[in-house]
């Protein structure tokens, strides 16, 4: 194992047993160093690293601290990977969202308030029948974070957000070249809404499935 791995892997095992916990400030370097059985120069690099997937939050003349540990401060390295994704892996990615977006759905459809099932209701009146690709796109982000964040669940949201980016443009493309794909989009987001409304997690589950699978299947026939 190289220096610097073993350096992170050490400061990982401290804030794993609670030795360090969310927002504790790390020891003075020299003290760290020692009581780990590091150089100092090894620690001060994983300390950069961690700090670079936002772990540690190094302060400028205060010290070094452990950040909060937040699922979507954390996950927010997962979404800067993402953002590197090859064209030839947005299937993967779909794949992966009708794994977990479903199971969000369900979720959420026994613990969304009222006047959020309105809200969304409200935005997907105020489209109309014939929006524009890019409207119903945007719409569609809005749509499915505010019932995933309905799910109560930090970490599938976090994760959810950060898996929808690399499926945007299928999905403008999808809106551009399939015939009826826009009023498809419109009728399955209706459909989802009923089944929130009326708190039934299965079929809620079921639409959600089928709102995504649509988009996979059109990308691999298109592909």
């Amino acid at each position: 194992m190289a220096v610097t791995d073993e350096a992170i892997e050490k400061i990982k095992e401290m804030i794993v047993s609670g030795a360090l916990r969310p927002g504790d400030r790390l020891p003075k370097e020299s003290e760290l160093a020692a009581e780990l059985g590091l150089s100092r120069n090894s620690l001060r690099e994983a300390v950069r690293a961690l700090s670079l997937i936002r772990i540690l939050d190094v302060r400028q003349g205060d010290g070094t601290y452990v950040t909060s540990l937040d699922p979507q401060l954390l996950l927010e390295a997962m979404s800067f990977v993402v953002d590197f994704h090859r064209d030839d892996t947005v299937l993967e990615f779909l794949a992966v969202r009708r794994i977990l977006e479903p199971a969000a759905t369900a979720m959420a459809a026994l613990r969304i308030p009222e006047q959020e099932l309105d809200a969304l209701q409200g935005k997907l009146d105020a489209l109309g029948p014939d929006p524009s690709v890019e409207e119903l796109v945007a719409s569609d982000l809005e749509f499915h974070r505010g019932i995933v964040q309905a799910s109560g669940n930090s970490v599938l949201c976090s994760l959810l957000d950060g898996l929808s980016g690399p499926t945007t443009r299928a999905r403008v493309w999808r809106g551009l070249t399939q015939q009826d794909a826009v009023s498809r989009t419109l009728h399955e987001h209706q459909a989802i809404l009923s089944a929130l409304r009326d708190r039934d997690a299965e079929a809620a589950r079921s639409w959600a499935t089928v709102h995504i699978a649509s988009v996979e299947q059109w990308l691999r026939s298109t592909l």
